[in-house]
């Protein structure tokens, strides 16, 4: 049995795993482990490539920037400027037509500038804005499935976990994947709004009938004080990765301690609270160094195995070019969306791609952003879904199924392809800032 052989049936057996229920990092290290096993005949010989995994994935210094940016936007979130943001985008939109669901996509991507994790947007617009915008006269259905599909703009506007998960995986640089963000990242957030216009406009029924606010009940000195925390957090992470005062990993820090420092002083953080944030960002780090040792073992024993040159020299052979593989790719990771969560669809994929797309002289960064908004379209997908999972678990509203948060999200699930697909036609939308 050849060492190509090998590697495909580690990768049947790690789908197997993955289907029949099994941790995505532990069936990536478990399968990975035994197929360098077979193909080198040592076991000792796949232990040390294992240890050497783990210790290149924790060792590098650009991993400093997960834990520093989560618990930035723990704090974020715990400190209730999600509020302070929703209630300054829905004074800001409230006097056009679905002024308050347009409001929540404003504040989503402005929460979003500031956390990069989007269940923490899906959890929080959802105790925030759900109620509001059923109280003013949304169906549910539709209440729901914005906030689902606006929740997303976590993953794709800097800061972004996604985007740091990327660039460990391609070894890119983070500032820059963080740059070609914006422009997407903004562009799916209008073309959002503008679609929820569109739908209040002619499909009310869907929408359902939205009611006038009336005047902001705060005054615009009010609202200029909930503004600037946000604004000046904002300025200080990406304005100073931006303007190369810092790196993304000094910036992490610098937002860490500015979210802090604010959430202190404005009264919003206690000691208990603090705790609860400490214990949250942890875990969530404990997840993704696990998850990336796994990848990096993934990684030796795909290169061992010779099955992405494989692939790269049936595309080669079959003359799909460029075009024919990115739509393929694309088409499987909005497949694999459907049944896994976004860091173990670029686990899975990212490391397989790579060989493949670098002998074409795709731009990483570009193809980053390309895969960051297939992975996310998958979080709106049924089966699995999870940010519509989320707001399922924190709503708990029998009145609202999951089938009505899936149906309520599907229109922008719609537009983030159109958005994808404007991005692989027109690359500079990405790259144009770099």
């Amino acid at each position: 049995m050849t060492a190509f052989d090998i590697g495909l049936i580690s990768l049947a057996a790690m789908c197997l795993a993955v289907s029949a229920g099994m941790f995505v990092p532990i069936a990536l290290m478990a399968c990975s482990f035994v197929g360098v096993w077979a193909i080198k005949g040592s076991p000792e010989l796949a232990s040390k490539l294992l240890a050497l995994a783990a210790n290149d994935a924790i060792s590098s210094y650009f991993f400093g920037v997960v834990p520093l940016f989560v618990l930035m936007g723990f704090v974020v979130s715990e400190a209730g400027f999600g509020r302070d943001a929703f209630d300054v985008a829905n004074a800001a939109f409230r006097r056009m037509r679905g002024g308050l669901a347009v409001g929540t996509v404003g504040a989503n991507a402005i929460f979003a500038a500031i956390t990069g994790i989007s269940i923490a947007s899906a959890a929080v617009f959802t105790k925030i804005a759900v109620p509001q915008m059923i109280r003013h006269g949304y169906t549910p259905r539709f209440a729901t499935g914005l906030v689902a599909g606006s929740s997303v703009l976590g993953m794709l506007i800097p800061p972004s976990l996604l985007l740091i998960l990327f660039g460990i995986l391609a070894e890119q640089s983070i500032g820059d994947l963080f740059i070609a963000g914006i422009v997407p990242g903004l562009l799916l957030a209008v073309f959002f709004s503008l679609g929820i216009v569109v739908m209040a406009t002619l499909f009310p029924g869907f929408v359902g009938q939205p009611q006038g606010q009336g005047e902001p009940r705060e005054t615009p000195a009010i609202l200029l004080a909930k503004a600037a925390p946000i604004t000046g957090l904002i300025i200080l992470v990406l304005g100073g990765i931006y303007a190369g005062v810092f790196t993304p990993v000094e910036a992490g820090a610098m937002g860490a301690i500015g979210a802090l420092g604010l959430g202190f002083a404005m009264g919003r953080l206690s000691l208990k609270s603090l705790w609860t944030v400490l214990v949250e960002t942890g875990l969530v780090t404990a997840t993704v160094c696990f998850l990336i040792i796994a990848a990096q073992m993934y990684s030796r024993m795909l290169a061992l195995s010779g099955v992405p040159a494989g692939l790269g020299s049936f595309a080669t052979e079959a003359e799909l070019g460029l075009w024919g593989i990115l739509l393929i790719y694309c088409a499987i990771v909005i497949a694999m969306g459907m049944i896994l969560d976004s860091s173990s669809i670029m686990l899975i994929l990212v490391p397989l791609m790579l060989p493949v797309i670098i002998p074409m002289q795709v731009d990483l960064v570009w193809f980053g952003i390309v895969t960051v908004l297939a992975v996310e379209i998958g979080l709106l997908t049924p089966p699995f879904g999870l940010s519509v999972y989320i707001i399922k678990a924190t709503l708990d509203d029998p009145n609202i199924s999951l089938g009505d948060i899936f149906r309520g999200a599907a229109p922008f699930a719609l537009i983030m392809v159109l958005v994808l697909a404007l991005v692989l036609i027109f690359p500079p939308l990405a790259t144009g800032l770099l």
